[in-house]
């Protein structure tokens, strides 16, 4: 199998040497070439043809989201954001990176001990083996809704609580719900989203930028209410005590991907039951499959992102699968599909 071709772009050379140090041992990485902006980025990229780019966020001329709109435009193909963790002022162009094309976000490595700079080096190939995967596809409108009657659609009483799981593209994904949800949306929505470490602040601060539900981390002993959104917290997966008050348990390795979607939908399907609803995005692996499995054998409803509207077709794929997913519904049609059969 030949490696994955990486272009990267940073106007630092001490950034941009790191990174080459990091990449460079892997045989399943070729980096065919390096780049100080985004102007030197487009001029290369036609010549070296790379599977995958890699791009700081501030350079000049043409930074970072200009860059990204240009290669989606011209030259199609997934792109990494590494940078900083957002600060206050980085949030809209972060995250507007995201919606205007990239795939996903990594934290700038910086120097360190030897054993972060394995982990690093670690998550950083990982990362990238998993966008070597991604097919980038033109945006789209949206499609018409889609439902199957493989889950469990029987329920009584009405929906009291949403749990949304997403991982690569998820925050594009649960932007475009939550923006199109109403203000006075009368169930809470209560997400575990895969991101990198620092950008939870960032991605909450943007989802609150442009949704007209409050947008948060949920805190210990907090009990959901309507027209909120809470996430799980870094580093820790959330879930529910006896009384249905949040509660985060420890990340450890043997826990898989944090925050768990699994944890979280298992956690809402015991206190809420068949007044439960989940709702698995777009992203790679199985985390999600066995909470879509217990929401449905609670009598919840099941949704999962399809794939033409997924960017990353593996974890709703696998609860397709799974035969637990009642409505496969396109990304435009799931909050148009929440205010006709929630809340109406």
């Amino acid at each position: 199998m030949s490696p994955t071709k990486i272009l990267l772009v940073d106007d630092s050379l001490i950034a941009l040497e790191l990174l080459q140090r990091l990449l460079r041992d892997s045989p399943e990485i070729e980096i065919v070439g390096t780049a100080r902006n985004g102007r030197e980025a487009l001029e290369s990229i036609p010549k070296v043809n790379p599977s995958v780019i890699c791009t700081d966020l501030h350079m000049s001329p043409i930074d970072g989201l200009e860059l990204t709109k240009e290669v989606m435009e011209k030259f199609p193909r997934p792109i990494l954001v590494i940078s900083n963790s957002v600060q206050e002022d980085d949030t809209k162009n972060i995250f507007g990176l995201l919606q205007a094309g990239a795939v996903d976000i990594f934290p700038k490595p910086t120097s360190g001990d030897y054993l972060d700079y394995e982990q690093i080096k670690n998550r950083l190939l990982a990362k990238i083996k998993m966008l070597s995967q991604v097919k980038v596809k033109a945006r789209n409108s949206g499609l018409d809704a889609k439902s199957t009657n493989s889950g469990n659609l029987d329920r009584t009483g009405n929906i009291r609580a949403i749990a949304i799981g997403a991982s690569t593209g998820g925050p594009q994904a649960i932007h475009k719900i939550l923006t199109t949800l109403p203000q006075n949306f009368p169930v809470p929505i209560i997400c575990a989203q895969h991101i990198g470490d620092g950008f939870l602040t960032g991605l909450i601060s943007w989802l609150k930028e442009d949704s007209q539900l409050n947008v948060k981390v949920a805190q210990i002993g907090e009990t959901p209410a309507p027209k909120t959104v809470y996430f799980a917290p870094e580093r820790a997966h959330l879930e529910f005590d006896a009384q249905g008050k949040f509660i985060y348990s420890n990340f450890t390795s043997s826990t898989g991907t944090c925050p768990s979607i699994d944890a979280l939908f298992r956690s809402v399907a015991r206190i809420y039951g068949n007044t439960s609803a989940s709702i698995l995005l777009t992203g790679l692996g199985t985390d999600g499959v066995a909470g879509t499995e217990a929401i449905n054998a609670s009598g919840g409803i099941t949704i999962a992102q399809d794939e033409h509207s997924c960017l990353v077709f593996g974890m709703s794929k696998a609860a397709i699968a799974s035969k637990s997913v009642a409505h496969v519904l396109s990304l435009a049609d799931i909050a148009p599909f929440l205010i006709a059969e929630i809340v109406n």
